[in-house]
């Protein structure tokens, strides 16, 4: 805290109690096996996110009026890792009447308190030189989950940045801190996330940005659809559905990229384990939410990854008829447009459940539930 308090010459942290969960993060990395990059990496990340959070608040006591700004029924795409999430959100937020994260809004919230919003976002430029060094020097962590300067991006950074985020478990043995997350009530960490997107958009209608509606993305909020609904109460939600024996071995291998970046030596069967629990503990809770939900089942639009993929601006067309916003011939062209020119992604190292003593059994055992009620969504996969 010292340290991003003498870096931004500020000492105002703004509403919101985020100490003791850091306090809490930073007790177990104490304890983990980390090498001193991965000291530097994780330590370099918190000291980032305390920054943000000064220059944060230092724009909002200046412009107190972004307060004001209306996160207005945000459209949520939800699911499991690599179940289609990133394609549905990129789709929506090709056209021009909703507004998203991109990622160099993600990487640097807040601009330097000179900046005047004229010219080109210096932000910009530095987020690219990031995503060049990334490709560059992590070229298997960037295969796996790339991070485009100038597309759309999940806003898991902000939960990050609260402290209440299962983001440090996918990148460290943290079993204290994973525990106690389970028992933590999120909800300061959504309220930051308002807040964020308050600030976002009262930059983006500075910058000329006309779209109104957000496009929201993240796994991270498969489990806490409920809070995002008490903070943003007019959200529609688009739950995407893949087999989980492919979802787990795939968040599986990122995590282990991401353990093997901090650490020395890394347990690639306690990292299947841990993603297994983690992942079937998200997914109850998502269906126990959705079950409280039965009788406003038009807040949901379940999409298939099979189905995505398949008819990309069909199913987009969906999502539209569920909100009840026009499905434009502009829309369908700008959607068009992008699956034409999006980047193209290099070949993800291959992965497979027994690489993390995993068992496509195992998996089938523990989302039993799941996979009877998106049987139709997740396909005729082989089961025994």
């Amino acid at each position: 805290m010292a340290d991003a308090q003498g870096k931004e010459s500020l000492d105002d942290w703004g509403p919101g109690e985020f100490e003791e969960p850091m306090r809490m993060l930073l007790a177990d990395y104490a304890r983990a096996d980390l090498n001193p990059i991965g000291v530097h990496i994780l330590r370099s990340g918190i000291v980032h996110s305390l920054r943000m959070r000064l220059r944060t608040q230092e724009w909002f006591r200046r412009h107190p009026e972004i307060l004001d700004e209306h996160v207005a029924a945000p459209i949520v795409v939800i699911g499991m890792m690599r179940s289609g999430t990133t394609l549905l959100q990129r789709l929506l937020a090709a056209d021009p009447r909703f507004v998203c994260a991109y990622g160099w809004e993600v990487v640097e919230v807040a601009p330097r308190l000179e900046f005047s919003f004229t010219g080109i976002d210096p932000r910009i430029g530095i987020s690219e030189a990031r995503e060049a060094k990334s490709r560059e020097l992590a070229p298997e962590l960037f295969a796996i989950h790339p991070m485009y300067a100038r597309e759309a991006e999940e806003e898991i950074v902000f939960l990050a940045d609260a402290f209440l985020s299962h983001v440090p478990e996918s990148g460290a043995h943290l079993p204290q801190y994973r525990s106690w997350l389970d028992e933590q009530d999120f909800t300061p960490a959504y309220r930051y996330l308002h807040r964020m997107l308050q600030f976002l958009r009262w930059q983006k209608r500075r910058r000329g940005v006309s779209g109104q509606r957000w496009v929201l993305k993240s796994p991270a909020h498969l489990g806490y659809s409920d809070l995002l609904r008490a903070q943003f109460p007019g959200l529609h939600i688009v739950h995407m559905h893949r087999d989980p024996r492919t979802t787990i071995a795939s968040g599986a291998s990122l995590n282990a990229t991401l353990h093997a970046m901090h650490a020395d030596t890394v347990d690639l069967h306690r990292v299947g384990a841990q993603w297994l629990q983690r992942m079937g503990w998200t997914n109850d809770r998502a269906m126990t939410i959705r079950d409280g939900w039965a009788d406003d089942a038009s807040r949901v639009t379940d999409i298939g990854f099979d189905q995505a993929v398949a008819d990309p601006i069909g199913q987009v067309a969906r999502v539209y008829d569920a909100v009840g916003v026009p499905f434009t011939d502009a829309a369908a062209a700008a959607m068009r447009r992008w699956l034409s020119d999006r980047p193209r992604e290099v070949p993800r190292p291959p992965y497979g459940l027994d690489a993390y003593g995993l068992h496509p059994r195992q998996v089938d055992e523990r989302f039993t539930l799941y996979n009877k009620r998106f049987q139709s969504y997740i396909g005729g996969a082989t089961r025994g």
